[in-house]
């Protein structure tokens, strides 16, 4: 990658520039409410723009343009759900969460059922933020690994160490003023990125023409229906229906029961702020992940026309290129840059045709550049197993690399740089939020309802930051291990995700609409949930998104049954809340 001394002035400026501002703006009352939600005085507008940070973590812009790059656009329909799951948050969440003046979504589940629910909801939200947290952290070091050639491990530690001394240092209220100025860059800097691209595309070509392009190549696939000759496709990852309904519930779960959303809204001065931050992002997160996507297909198009890597990740690459497997890369390589040659002839005689509007001769090369994308993506199936082959810890998969490896090739000194930045930025926003929510859970849910000593304002405060550096040491130990995972780094998160928010969400599902059922029956049936949805995943018998769907379900049925078959006489108390 050409790095310059340019780039690292921009990329070194730009994160002072952050680090300053979050001090500056972290001065706060040194107890819990201050540390955790701010003493709940943001105004909606940085509500919904820290929302919206905490979900555009360095994965997004990673590795969401290669995304659309090696699969299309059919990925935003994971997001279709979500405007839907905002409404229902707002009416269901919000106004339980402020009128009990809470510190955590769990909190409640101890006023409505008992103990042991909160502790198992809340440990479902630990161990699984907890991992998705150090899969994040994967993100930026990726970066530093491809761009200086460093050891993944002294990486994840570099880039876990920075993130564990800035979210310690500040409270909720830097996390929310940083997220805000954090936001502007990254978008700004990504569309610059899209904007280049575009314009190194040939004369002639424009936005229309690389759109016809990408299209033709299925990369424009935006709905999808799941549907095939034997009828529908459960393992269908993304599609009309699993967006829709399967993102509804994962949305609903993820802003309605997930600390690191809650704590975001939490902090705002009332109810009504809340719910406005709430509402706006779901309009806008749709359109802007179609805008992040959209990079990709502008990718797919730009290599069209300039010499493709036929493997992104340039630190395995130059491994191979050094091992006994190097004359058989190279000669795949070889092999691949033909038909790219071939392709790029097929693709500049398809823009003069389309601007003549020659139809006969469109279909004609829509149809050769539909083989010849075929035939090149047999050849890189082939390269990536030479890599396995080579590296036998490593899947093979460069989709995490593909955006990068455009920054670093064709972009001018300075704004490599600058995107380089942009990916640091966004970790820290996602996963301060993250360490943070993480933090307030094991603080609040943990230490302080079962610790039986007292303890002051400052003291709380003190062992609020103590978790938060105990996390973050346990997220560097996780994304050690989330270097080489099979899928994007996004789909991981959201798999992830999927295993244990179902269950969750069904909890308080029960809670908020079957008000005779307890807190043994719906305990009991978190737990058969949670095993259902993990054997449902271990036979891939549908698409993760789906998985969200069983578990609220399954804990919704699984609660009811056993209301009445068990524990219809069950008595279940309900404390106070008391802070």
């Amino acid at each position: 990658m050409n790095f310059s001394r340019l780039d690292w002035t921009v990329l070194v400026l730009t994160l002072l520039l952050i680090i300053v501002y979050g001090v500056y703006r972290s001065r706060t009352s040194k107890n819990l409410e201050g540390y955790l939600l701010s003493n709940r005085q943001m105004p909606w507008w940085i509500v919904l723009l820290s929302i919206m940070g905490t979900q555009a973590s360095a994965i997004t812009f990673l590795t969401a343009p290669g995304q659309a790059y090696s699969d299309g656009m059919r990925f935003v329909q994971y997001y279709f759900g979500l405007p839907f799951a905002m409404v229902v948050v707002c009416i269901a969440f919000v106004p339980v969460f402020h009128k009990l003046k809470i510190f955590t979504a769990y909190e409640y589940l101890e006023t409505r059922f008992d103990l042991k629910t909160r502790l198992l909801t809340s440990f479902l939200f630990l161990l699984s933020r907890g991992i998705g947290t150090g899969i994040s952290i994967v993100a930026p070091a990726i970066v530093l690994h491809s761009m200086l050639g460093w050891d993944i491990t002294y990486t994840n530690l570099f880039m876990g160490g920075l993130l564990i001394i800035y979210t310690v240092s500040g409270g909720a209220r830097a996390v929310a003023y940083t997220q805000q100025l954090q936001f502007i860059i990254i978008y700004a800097a990504m569309f610059i990125a899209a904007w280049w691209a575009l314009k190194m595309l040939p004369q002639g070509i424009g936005i229309t023409e690389a759109l016809h392009i990408g299209g033709k190549s299925g990369r424009l696939n935006v709905i999808t229906t799941g549907f095939t000759e034997k009828g529908f496709d459960w393992k269908d990852k993304y599609n009309i229906w699993s967006g829709v309904i399967g993102g509804f519930f994962l949305a609903l779960s993820y802003f309605g029961t997930d600390q690191s959303q809650v704590g975001r809204y939490l902090t705002a001065r009332n109810e009504q702020e809340s719910k406005i931050g709430l509402l706006l992002n779901g309009l806008v997160k749709v359109p802007l992940q179609f805008g992040i996507l959209l990079i990709g297909v502008f990718l797919f198009a730009f290599y069209q026309f300039n010499k493709a890597p036929a493997y992104f990740n340039l630190a395995q690459e130059k491994t191979v290129q050094h091992s006994v497997n190097a004359k058989e890369f190279a000669a795949a390589n070889q092999q691949f840059q033909q038909i790219q040659n071939e392709k790029r002839n097929t693709v500049t005689a398809l823009g003069a045709a389309l601007k003549q509007d020659n139809k006969p001769e469109v279909d004609q090369l829509r149809t050769r550049l539909q083989g010849q994308q075929q035939q090149a993506q047999l050849v890189r199936d082939s390269i990536q197993n030479i890599v396995k082959k080579t590296i036998p810890e490593s899947e093979g998969n460069d989709t995490n690399y593909i955006f990068l490896r455009f920054v670093g090739d064709y972009l001018p000194n300075g704004l490599v740089g600058l995107i380089i930045a942009i990916i640091f930025l966004a970790s820290w926003s996602s996963i301060a939020a993250s360490l943070h929510a993480l933090a307030s859970c094991t603080m609040v849910d943990f230490h302080k309802r079962l610790s039986k000593r007292p303890a002051t304002p400052l003291q709380e405060y003190r062992w609020s930051q103590t978790y938060v550096l105990i996390w973050g040491l346990f997220c560097i130990v996780v994304a050690q291990f989330s270097y080489n995972l099979g899928n994007s780094l996004i789909e991981a998160v959201n798999i992830l995700g999927s295993w244990f928010y179902g269950t969750i969400l069904g909890i308080f599902l029960v809670a908020f609409y079957l008000k005779r059922v307890g807190g043994h029956a719906v305990f009991a049936g978190a737990i058969l949930a949670e095993i259902i949805v993990i054997v449902v995943y271990s036979f891939k018998l549908f698409s993760f998104l789906w998985l969200n769907v069983i578990g609220a379900v399954c804990v919704i049925v699984f609660a009811g049954l056993a209301h009445v078959l068990f524990f219809r006489q069950s008595a279940v108390g309900k404390p106070a809340i008391s802070h």
